[in-house]
Protein backbone atom coordinates (compact mmCIF):
# COMPACT_ATOMS: atom_id res chain seq x y z
CA UNK A 1 0.00 0.00 0.00
CA UNK A 2 2.55 2.75 0.94
CA UNK A 3 4.55 1.89 -1.68
CA UNK A 4 1.81 3.01 -4.11
CA UNK A 5 1.97 6.80 -2.59
CA UNK A 6 3.60 9.44 -4.45
CA UNK A 7 7.64 9.59 -2.67
CA UNK A 8 7.05 12.81 -1.31
CA UNK A 9 4.13 11.37 1.08
CA UNK A 10 6.41 8.67 2.12
CA UNK A 11 8.90 10.76 2.89
CA UNK A 12 6.83 13.24 4.74
CA UNK A 13 5.07 10.37 6.65
CA UNK A 14 8.78 9.33 8.22
CA UNK A 15 9.36 12.32 9.57
CA UNK A 16 5.53 12.41 10.97
CA UNK A 17 5.99 8.75 12.37
CA UNK A 18 9.41 10.51 13.82
CA UNK A 19 8.77 14.11 15.22
CA UNK A 20 4.89 14.27 14.92
CA UNK A 21 3.28 15.83 18.11
CA UNK A 22 0.76 18.49 16.83
CA UNK A 23 -2.40 16.75 16.94
CA UNK A 24 -3.37 17.19 12.75
CA UNK A 25 0.37 15.91 11.49
CA UNK A 26 -0.47 12.53 10.36
CA UNK A 27 -3.06 14.51 8.45
CA UNK A 28 -0.35 15.85 5.94
CA UNK A 29 0.05 12.40 4.18
CA UNK A 30 -4.04 13.17 3.54
CA UNK A 31 -4.41 13.97 -0.22
CA UNK A 32 -4.27 17.38 -1.52
CA UNK A 33 -1.24 18.28 0.89
CA UNK A 34 1.77 19.91 -0.35
CA UNK A 35 5.01 18.96 1.16
CA UNK A 36 8.13 21.19 1.67
CA UNK A 37 11.21 19.72 3.45
CA UNK A 38 14.30 21.39 4.98
CA UNK A 39 17.66 21.33 3.87
CA UNK A 40 19.08 18.99 6.41
CA UNK A 41 16.16 16.95 5.26
CA UNK A 42 14.93 16.78 8.73
CA UNK A 43 11.56 18.59 9.04
CA UNK A 44 8.53 19.00 6.85
CA UNK A 45 6.07 21.16 7.19
CA UNK A 46 2.11 20.17 4.91
CA UNK A 47 0.42 23.03 3.78
CA UNK A 48 -2.10 24.16 0.83
CA UNK A 49 -1.04 27.11 -1.00
CA UNK A 50 -3.73 29.69 -1.34
CA UNK A 51 -4.15 33.32 -3.10
CA UNK A 52 -0.54 33.17 -2.58
CA UNK A 53 -0.65 32.20 1.28
CA UNK A 54 1.27 28.83 2.13
CA UNK A 55 -1.99 27.71 4.79
CA UNK A 56 0.11 25.34 7.02
CA UNK A 57 -1.34 22.08 8.41
CA UNK A 58 -0.24 22.61 12.10
CA UNK A 59 3.23 22.98 12.84
CA UNK A 60 6.11 22.10 10.75
CA UNK A 61 7.13 18.31 11.80
CA UNK A 62 10.48 18.01 13.09
CA UNK A 63 12.49 17.93 16.63
CA UNK A 64 11.52 19.98 19.20
CA UNK A 65 14.99 21.76 19.05
CA UNK A 66 15.30 22.69 15.56
CA UNK A 67 12.08 23.96 15.32
CA UNK A 68 13.36 27.59 15.11
CA UNK A 69 15.37 27.22 12.50
CA UNK A 70 13.01 25.40 10.30
CA UNK A 71 10.78 28.22 10.80
CA UNK A 72 13.44 30.46 9.56
CA UNK A 73 14.10 28.59 6.59
CA UNK A 74 10.59 27.78 5.72
CA UNK A 75 9.22 31.53 5.96
CA UNK A 76 12.80 32.43 4.35
CA UNK A 77 11.78 29.71 1.29
CA UNK A 78 8.37 30.82 1.11
CA UNK A 79 8.96 34.62 1.15
CA UNK A 80 11.14 33.92 -1.64
CA UNK A 81 8.67 33.04 -3.70
CA UNK A 82 6.23 35.65 -2.95
CA UNK A 83 4.20 33.71 -0.88
CA UNK A 84 2.67 34.64 2.77
CA UNK A 85 1.92 31.73 5.68
CA UNK A 86 -0.37 31.03 7.62
CA UNK A 87 -0.02 28.43 10.30
CA UNK A 88 -3.67 27.06 11.19
CA UNK A 89 -4.27 24.49 14.44
CA UNK A 90 -0.84 25.60 16.11
CA UNK A 91 -0.84 24.46 19.21
CA UNK A 92 0.96 25.02 22.69
CA UNK A 93 4.89 24.24 21.44
CA UNK A 94 4.91 26.64 18.19
CA UNK A 95 2.40 29.39 20.32
CA UNK A 96 5.24 29.91 22.85
CA UNK A 97 8.03 29.28 20.31
CA UNK A 98 6.40 32.69 18.63
CA UNK A 99 5.20 34.26 21.94
CA UNK A 100 6.46 38.03 21.55
CA UNK A 101 7.14 38.20 18.17
CA UNK A 102 6.79 41.05 16.57
CA UNK A 103 6.80 39.30 12.92
CA UNK A 104 3.78 37.18 13.71
CA UNK A 105 0.50 37.41 14.85
CA UNK A 106 -2.31 35.02 16.37
CA UNK A 107 -6.21 34.41 16.08
CA UNK A 108 -7.73 32.17 18.77
CA UNK A 109 -9.38 29.24 16.18
CA UNK A 110 -11.17 27.38 19.40
CA UNK A 111 -10.45 24.53 21.74
CA UNK A 112 -9.38 21.10 21.58
CA UNK A 113 -10.60 18.39 24.49
CA UNK A 114 -8.20 16.01 25.40
CA UNK A 115 -7.21 12.77 27.91
CA UNK A 116 -5.02 10.52 29.08
CA UNK A 117 -6.92 7.13 28.05
CA UNK A 118 -6.19 5.60 31.06
CA UNK A 119 -8.62 7.68 33.10
CA UNK A 120 -11.52 7.20 30.71
CA UNK A 121 -13.14 4.86 32.20
CA UNK A 122 -13.35 6.78 35.49
CA UNK A 123 -14.86 9.12 33.80
CA UNK A 124 -17.41 6.62 32.15
CA UNK A 125 -18.18 5.28 35.65
CA UNK A 126 -19.15 8.94 37.17
CA UNK A 127 -20.95 9.98 34.59
CA UNK A 128 -24.91 8.28 34.66
CA UNK A 129 -26.02 10.27 31.45
CA UNK A 130 -23.04 8.54 29.30
CA UNK A 131 -23.64 5.44 31.04
CA UNK A 132 -27.04 5.42 29.63
CA UNK A 133 -26.15 6.69 25.92
CA UNK A 134 -23.79 3.71 26.06
CA UNK A 135 -26.61 1.21 27.16
CA UNK A 136 -28.85 2.53 24.79
CA UNK A 137 -26.41 1.43 21.83
CA UNK A 138 -25.73 -1.91 23.29
CA UNK A 139 -29.88 -2.57 23.89
CA UNK A 140 -29.58 -1.76 19.68
CA UNK A 141 -27.76 -4.45 19.42
CA UNK A 142 -24.49 -2.03 18.35
CA UNK A 143 -21.34 -3.86 18.50
CA UNK A 144 -18.09 -2.30 17.82
CA UNK A 145 -14.88 -4.15 16.08
CA UNK A 146 -11.70 -2.99 14.84
CA UNK A 147 -11.18 -3.43 11.07
CA UNK A 148 -7.34 -3.67 9.81
CA UNK A 149 -6.39 -0.57 7.14
CA UNK A 150 -6.82 -2.93 4.32
CA UNK A 151 -10.01 -4.40 5.46
CA UNK A 152 -11.32 -0.28 5.54
CA UNK A 153 -10.13 0.11 2.46
CA UNK A 154 -11.64 -2.59 0.95
CA UNK A 155 -14.98 -2.14 2.75
CA UNK A 156 -17.84 -0.35 0.70
CA UNK A 157 -19.76 -0.17 3.80
CA UNK A 158 -17.67 2.77 4.83
CA UNK A 159 -17.81 4.51 1.77
CA UNK A 160 -21.38 3.99 1.84
CA UNK A 161 -21.77 5.61 5.50
CA UNK A 162 -18.84 8.12 4.61
CA UNK A 163 -21.54 9.10 1.68
CA UNK A 164 -24.45 9.56 3.26
CA UNK A 165 -23.16 11.44 6.27
CA UNK A 166 -21.62 13.40 3.70
CA UNK A 167 -24.76 14.51 1.99
CA UNK A 168 -26.39 15.65 5.03
CA UNK A 169 -24.45 18.47 6.22
CA UNK A 170 -24.78 22.01 6.13
CA UNK A 171 -22.10 22.56 3.95
CA UNK A 172 -20.26 20.97 0.40
CA UNK A 173 -17.55 18.59 1.37
CA UNK A 174 -13.87 20.45 3.01
CA UNK A 175 -10.90 19.61 2.71
CA UNK A 176 -7.37 20.27 4.61
CA UNK A 177 -8.01 19.59 7.97
CA UNK A 178 -11.51 18.18 7.50
CA UNK A 179 -10.67 15.67 4.31
CA UNK A 180 -13.28 13.03 4.35
CA UNK A 181 -11.19 11.53 1.27
CA UNK A 182 -9.25 9.30 4.42
CA UNK A 183 -10.13 5.58 3.72
CA UNK A 184 -7.71 5.34 0.86
CA UNK A 185 -4.95 6.10 2.96
CA UNK A 186 -5.29 4.31 6.26
CA UNK A 187 -2.05 2.86 7.19
CA UNK A 188 -0.70 3.60 11.20
CA UNK A 189 -4.02 4.57 11.48
CA UNK A 190 -6.99 2.51 13.72
CA UNK A 191 -10.32 1.80 11.92
CA UNK A 192 -13.39 1.56 14.54
CA UNK A 193 -16.74 0.51 13.30
CA UNK A 194 -20.13 0.09 15.29
CA UNK A 195 -21.97 -2.64 13.48
CA UNK A 196 -26.33 -3.55 13.88
CA UNK A 197 -26.27 -6.67 15.68
CA UNK A 198 -29.20 -8.28 13.33
CA UNK A 199 -27.74 -10.01 10.35
CA UNK A 200 -30.91 -8.46 8.20
CA UNK A 201 -30.34 -4.92 9.14
CA UNK A 202 -30.65 -2.44 6.15
CA UNK A 203 -27.53 -0.85 6.93
CA UNK A 204 -25.41 -3.00 8.71
CA UNK A 205 -22.87 -0.47 9.31
CA UNK A 206 -24.24 2.32 11.66
CA UNK A 207 -20.45 4.50 11.96
CA UNK A 208 -16.96 4.35 12.06
CA UNK A 209 -14.27 6.44 13.72
CA UNK A 210 -10.77 6.96 12.13
CA UNK A 211 -7.76 7.93 14.89
CA UNK A 212 -4.40 8.95 13.50
CA UNK A 213 -1.56 8.58 15.03
CA UNK A 214 0.37 11.38 17.11
CA UNK A 215 3.72 9.73 17.51
CA UNK A 216 5.44 12.06 19.79
CA UNK A 217 2.86 12.29 22.02
CA UNK A 218 2.05 8.58 22.26
CA UNK A 219 -1.34 9.78 21.20
CA UNK A 220 -4.50 9.85 18.89
CA UNK A 221 -6.58 12.33 16.74
CA UNK A 222 -10.14 11.35 16.33
CA UNK A 223 -10.12 12.56 13.11
CA UNK A 224 -13.36 11.52 11.81
CA UNK A 225 -16.48 9.61 12.98
CA UNK A 226 -19.48 9.52 10.28
CA UNK A 227 -22.66 8.17 10.96
CA UNK A 228 -25.99 6.88 8.87
CA UNK A 229 -28.82 9.15 9.48
CA UNK A 230 -30.74 6.41 11.24
CA UNK A 231 -27.95 5.30 13.60
CA UNK A 232 -29.34 4.56 16.54
CA UNK A 233 -28.84 6.86 19.74
CA UNK A 234 -25.80 6.00 21.62
CA UNK A 235 -23.68 4.77 18.69
CA UNK A 236 -21.22 7.19 17.91
CA UNK A 237 -20.61 7.50 22.26
CA UNK A 238 -20.56 3.90 22.33
CA UNK A 239 -17.72 3.67 18.95
CA UNK A 240 -15.77 6.65 20.63
CA UNK A 241 -15.35 4.71 24.12
CA UNK A 242 -14.53 1.26 22.37
CA UNK A 243 -11.67 3.34 20.15
CA UNK A 244 -10.28 5.36 23.56
CA UNK A 245 -10.61 2.06 25.46
CA UNK A 246 -8.52 -0.40 22.60
CA UNK A 247 -5.93 2.83 22.57
CA UNK A 248 -5.83 2.48 26.36
CA UNK A 249 -4.90 -1.12 26.30
CA UNK A 250 -1.94 -0.07 23.67
CA UNK A 251 -0.66 2.08 26.00
CA UNK A 252 -1.29 5.81 24.78
CA UNK A 253 -0.76 8.40 26.74
CA UNK A 254 -2.71 11.04 24.64
CA UNK A 255 -6.07 11.35 22.89
CA UNK A 256 -8.06 14.09 21.80
CA UNK A 257 -11.26 14.64 19.72
CA UNK A 258 -9.89 17.18 17.69
CA UNK A 259 -10.88 20.93 17.59
CA UNK A 260 -14.29 22.68 18.83
CA UNK A 261 -14.40 25.96 16.29
CA UNK A 262 -14.78 28.95 18.31
CA UNK A 263 -15.16 27.30 21.59
CA UNK A 264 -13.85 29.29 24.31
CA UNK A 265 -12.53 28.60 28.11
CA UNK A 266 -12.10 30.52 30.61
CA UNK A 267 -7.95 30.75 31.66
CA UNK A 268 -7.39 30.53 27.99
CA UNK A 269 -4.47 33.49 27.21
CA UNK A 270 -5.88 36.52 25.31
CA UNK A 271 -5.16 36.08 21.30
CA UNK A 272 -4.42 39.88 19.54
CA UNK A 273 -6.92 39.02 16.67
CA UNK A 274 -7.87 42.48 15.21
CA UNK A 275 -11.58 43.48 15.77
CA UNK A 276 -13.17 42.86 12.64
CA UNK A 277 -11.93 38.77 13.06
CA UNK A 278 -13.46 39.40 16.17
CA UNK A 279 -16.48 40.09 15.33
CA UNK A 280 -16.41 38.14 12.01
CA UNK A 281 -16.21 35.14 14.34
CA UNK A 282 -18.67 36.42 17.11
CA UNK A 283 -21.43 36.26 13.79
CA UNK A 284 -20.43 32.85 12.99
CA UNK A 285 -20.37 31.31 15.95
CA UNK A 286 -24.43 33.53 16.53
CA UNK A 287 -25.61 32.96 13.06
CA UNK A 288 -23.68 29.73 11.31
CA UNK A 289 -25.46 27.20 12.93
CA UNK A 290 -27.59 26.23 10.23
CA UNK A 291 -24.84 25.84 7.96
CA UNK A 292 -22.55 24.47 11.07
CA UNK A 293 -23.31 23.88 13.98
CA UNK A 294 -20.39 25.15 16.24
CA UNK A 295 -22.02 24.97 19.52
CA UNK A 296 -23.71 21.79 19.07
CA UNK A 297 -19.89 20.18 18.23
CA UNK A 298 -18.22 21.66 21.13
CA UNK A 299 -21.35 20.64 23.32
CA UNK A 300 -21.05 16.88 22.26
CA UNK A 301 -17.31 16.95 22.62
CA UNK A 302 -17.84 18.45 26.30
CA UNK A 303 -20.43 15.32 27.11
CA UNK A 304 -16.92 12.82 27.50
CA UNK A 305 -15.74 15.15 30.35
CA UNK A 306 -12.45 16.05 29.00
CA UNK A 307 -9.85 16.03 31.51
CA UNK A 308 -8.25 19.59 29.76
CA UNK A 309 -9.53 22.07 26.94
CA UNK A 310 -6.28 23.25 24.98
CA UNK A 311 -6.49 26.29 22.97
CA UNK A 312 -5.78 25.97 19.09
CA UNK A 313 -4.65 29.00 17.25
CA UNK A 314 -4.20 30.31 13.58
CA UNK A 315 -1.02 31.96 13.19
CA UNK A 316 0.50 34.11 10.45
CA UNK A 317 3.71 35.38 9.21
CA UNK A 318 2.69 39.05 9.50
CA UNK A 319 2.54 41.81 12.40
CA UNK A 320 -1.37 42.44 11.83
CA UNK A 321 -3.54 39.63 11.30
CA UNK A 322 -5.21 40.05 8.08
CA UNK A 323 -8.11 39.47 5.79
CA UNK A 324 -5.81 37.96 2.90
CA UNK A 325 -4.80 35.30 5.76
CA UNK A 326 -8.60 33.97 6.54
CA UNK A 327 -9.07 34.42 2.77
CA UNK A 328 -6.24 31.91 2.00
CA UNK A 329 -7.60 29.68 4.88
CA UNK A 330 -11.42 29.49 3.83
CA UNK A 331 -10.13 28.56 0.10
CA UNK A 332 -7.50 25.83 1.92
CA UNK A 333 -10.73 24.20 2.84
CA UNK A 334 -13.02 25.02 0.17
CA UNK A 335 -10.46 23.71 -2.56
CA UNK A 336 -11.84 26.61 -4.64
CA UNK A 337 -13.46 30.13 -4.11
CA UNK A 338 -14.64 30.87 -0.65
CA UNK A 339 -17.09 33.14 -2.71
CA UNK A 340 -18.13 30.68 -5.03
CA UNK A 341 -18.32 28.45 -1.57
CA UNK A 342 -20.45 30.86 -0.13
CA UNK A 343 -22.85 30.67 -3.16
CA UNK A 344 -23.44 27.14 -2.80
CA UNK A 345 -24.24 27.57 0.74
CA UNK A 346 -26.51 30.26 0.50
CA UNK A 347 -28.11 28.15 -2.26
CA UNK A 348 -28.65 25.27 -0.01
CA UNK A 349 -30.20 27.27 2.70
CA UNK A 350 -32.88 28.24 0.24
CA UNK A 351 -33.51 24.75 -0.55
CA UNK A 352 -33.94 24.25 2.90
CA UNK A 353 -35.89 26.84 3.63
CA UNK A 354 -38.23 25.83 0.68
CA UNK A 355 -38.09 22.46 1.75
CA UNK A 356 -39.03 23.31 5.58
CA UNK A 357 -42.31 25.44 4.14
CA UNK A 358 -43.14 22.98 1.71
CA UNK A 359 -43.72 20.09 4.78
CA UNK A 360 -45.55 22.74 6.79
Amino acid sequence: MISQWPAEVRRARELVLRYGWNATSYQIVNPGMHHWFSGHDDAVVGYVPYAKVRVVAGAPVCSEERLPDVIKEFESHARSKGDGICYFGVEARLDHLLAGSTAHSKALLGAQPAWNPAHWEEIVASHASLRAQLNRASNKNITIVEYSPEEAMAAVDLQRVLAQWLSGRGLPPLHFLVEPDTLERLVDRRIFVARHGEAAAADPVAAFAVLSPIPARNGWLVEQFPRIPKAPNGTIELLLTSAVRAVAESGADYVTLGLAPLARRNGFPTSDEPAWLRALLRMASLHGRRFYNFSGLESFKTKFKPEMWEPVYAIEASSHFSPRALYAIAGAFASRSPIRLGGSVLFRAAAQEISWLRRR
